[in-house]
């Protein structure tokens, strides 16, 4: 069997998930994003992970989190084979009028790194943390939603202290390779209601096309056109979700000149229709 799953409890995009699996073969995750925080744990291998505009390779005892809405997606480095545990939780679950809530637990999420690589004793801490939430979550005794919770808090406090504790080193890129990738997924993001080609952006930024498609997706796990759309769709979700404006404009606003094409993404990338989106949002 190529893949084991310990514990899958939840959805992605509700309250609280966790997911807990061990993978022996490759393995490359979809590229997404999604309105929950995000909180990833590296048991064994290793992964390249790209995180909004950069790529971090993840080693054993890292921990990464990963705001809402940042585009995220692993790929293997090296030999294939990793065990790793997710959890995704919504604002609702740790909502600001619970007792529980303070906020400098959501500090680590803000982290310009993105990423705490934990020395042995606080690996073998947030080992016990996660292999507590997995019991809870399997036997389902009276009270495991609230012991969930308070897990959960420790688990985002420890890691906010850890972080003031411990300064991270300064970000470096990989190569000056990655730096140029980077470069160009930033400007991606800042300009994404331009009109862009592979051809264009290549020029931009003095690459042949065929070496700036081949290097994107080596890098960043994404094609060049696959990230410009996913960027749009992100942005117009936004626009749904806080603005009254019509669903023509906001394709506009984002850079889709076809508003057919642009149902026809964001129905592919979410699931849903624009209006369907905006209906779900103003219900909950």
């Amino acid at each position: 069997m190529s893949e084991t799953v310990s514990l899958t409890y939840g959805s992605e995009e509700g309250d609280f998930y966790m997911h807990h699996i061990k993978r022996t073969e490759l393995f490359e995750r979809n590229n997404h994003f999604h309105g929950t925080y995000e909180i990833y744990y590296l048991l064994s291998g290793q992964r390249n992970y790209f995180i909004k505009d950069r790529s971090y390779l993840i080693s054993p005892g890292d921990l990464v989190f990963i705001n809402k809405y940042d585009v995220h997606k692993t790929s293997d480095v090296g030999e294939p084979g990793h065990e790793r545990i997710v959890i995704n939780f919504s604002d609702k679950f740790i909502d600001k009028d619970q007792p529980l809530f303070h906020p400098s637990l959501f500090n680590v999420f803000d982290l310009p790194a993105h990423v705490l690589s934990l020395k042995l004793q606080e690996q073998l801490f947030t080992q016990t943390l996660m292999d507590k939430m997995d019991k809870e979550l399997k036997e389902k005794a009276a009270g495991y939603e609230t012991y969930i919770k308070l897990l959960l808090v420790e688990l985002l406090l420890f890691s906010s202290r850890y972080a003031e504790r411990n300064e991270a080193a300064p970000f470096e890129h990989a190569s000056p390779l990655h730096r140029k990738i980077s470069e160009i997924v930033q400007y991606i993001n800042s300009n994404y209601a331009l009109t862009m080609t592979l051809t264009g952006m290549s020029e931009q930024f003095f690459m042949s096309p065929y070496y700036m498609s081949r290097t994107f997706k080596e890098i960043t796990g994404f094609t060049f056109i696959e990230y410009v759309n996913m960027t749009r769709i992100r942005e117009a979700q936004l626009l749904l979700r806080e603005s009254g404006r019509k669903i023509i404009d906001i394709a506009d606003a984002v850079g889709f000149e076809n508003i057919a094409h642009f149902g026809r993404m964001f129905k592919k990338l979410t699931k849903l229709t624009p209006h369907e989106y905006r209906k779900l949002q103003r219900q909950s």
